[in-house]
């Protein structure tokens, strides 16, 4: 069984990290994955699959999933600890994503709107700490409670800062510069974390407007046009879907390139049950505890291959997107997709077992090396 995992039975798609100390590890597991990311994202820079905006947005999600899981590791910090209060544990989905289950995001969104609150009716961060010295010093009995009262202080501290990842990340709008007169491009982005994958999902759209207003200062346009795409960020659309959705519903902005990022599953030996081929690798490379792991990452792209007009009104025309796909075996019709590209990123140890078992689902699959010090080698 995974360590840490509550109860026996292996058919449970979510089960909570009970022990204290296997709890820690997989935060300090996700810590040193999203602190790799970054890196990746510049060495797809560097092979001009990304450009620097794109980098830049990517990096800031990162960053925030990074905070949302050490807020995550603050609130569960006493896992496993008689702290005289019952707050659960960690759950995880382990057959599906290895990630937090969608509800603890939910929970943590509405902890962050009572912070306040709680703040107010806690000791402050310096009387926590006299109070543990002194029951440290003078009882000389572990001050667990105390302790505990000091992650929840912590967690909320934490909850009151921006740039977390949320359930729901609002689109915001970057200027990329005039195309012609009456004509801008912008980068929207924004992100999700789907519930029904459990898994954060970033969107990039770079679109054309052709409006009176630009897009981000339009009263009325800006609005409809974050709600419509929030609405649409569901993992089980194709992105064909969502850009001749979002093509129709608004005649003067025309979305030229659409991507979806999904970071994730993560896959470890200690808490996930994988099958197929990853499952034999992680198993084989025995790795150290930090190095057990591996990070899906899928770019998923769809691109305007022309435009054609099309009759509104009695007397206007309007642009229409056509989109390529996939020429091979048909495949873009199923995907809905220009193309999709799939990397795994993982430790040195892991990849040497998966470079000799050279497994066929993997061929075609880009790997990212990560070492110990941070360097990131890509492989094709």
């Amino acid at each position: 069984m995974s360590e840490g995992v509550t109860g026996a039975d292996l058919s449970r798609d979510h089960a909570g990290l009970t022990d204290t100390f296997a709890a820690r590890r997989y935060f300090q597991k996700f810590e040193t994955i999203t602190g790799h990311l970054a890196r990746v994202a510049a060495v797809m820079e560097q092979e001009r699959g990304l450009t620097k905006y794109d980098v830049k947005v990517l990096g800031g999600y990162v960053q925030a999933l990074a905070a949302t899981f050490e807020a995550l590791s603050l609130k569960y910090l006493m896992t496993g600890r008689d702290t005289g209060t019952f707050f659960g544990s960690i759950a995880i989905d382990r057959t599906e994503s290895g990630f937090p289950v969608f509800r603890e995001l939910l929970t943590m969104a509405n902890d962050a709107q009572q912070a306040s609150r709680h703040l107010a009716g806690t000791m402050s961060t310096a009387t926590l700490k006299d109070e543990m010295i002194r029951q440290i010093v003078g009882d000389l009995t572990i001050p667990t409670k105390l302790q505990f009262a000091m992650s929840q202080r912590l967690y909320y501290e934490a909850l009151e800062r921006d740039g977390m990842f949320w359930a729901q990340n609002h689109p915001q709008a970057q200027w990329l510069g005039d195309i012609g007169p009456q004509r801008r491009s912008y980068l929207l982005h924004w992100a999700v974390y789907d519930s029904q994958v459990n898994l954060p999902a970033v969107y990039l759209l770079e679109v054309e407007d052709s409006g009176a207003r630009g897009l981000p200062v339009d009263d009325r346009r800006w609005p409809e046009a974050q709600a419509h795409l929030m609405a649409q960020s569901l993992n089980g659309l194709k992105l064909l879907t969502i850009a001749q959705g979002f093509d129709r519903d608004f005649d003067d902005l025309h979305p030229k390139r659409l991507r979806r990022f999904h970071i994730g599953p993560m896959y470890s030996a200690a808490y996930t049950l994988q099958t197929g081929p990853i499952h034999d690798v992680l198993e084989e490379a025995r790795a150290p505890e930090g190095q057990d792991w591996a990070l899906a990452w899928t770019e998923e792209r769809l691109e305007s291959e022309r435009v054609e007009r099309e009759r509104s009104g009695w007397f206007g025309t309007v642009e229409r997107e056509i989109f390529a796909l996939d020429p091979f075996a048909g495949r873009g019709v199923d995907t809905g997709a220009t193309a999709t590209e799939r990397s795994i990123i993982m430790p040195a140890r892991p990849f040497q077992v998966l470079a000799e078992k050279n497994p066929p689902g993997f061929r075609d699959v880009r790997k990212f090396v990560v070492s110990r010090s941070g360097q990131v080698v890509s492989y094709r």
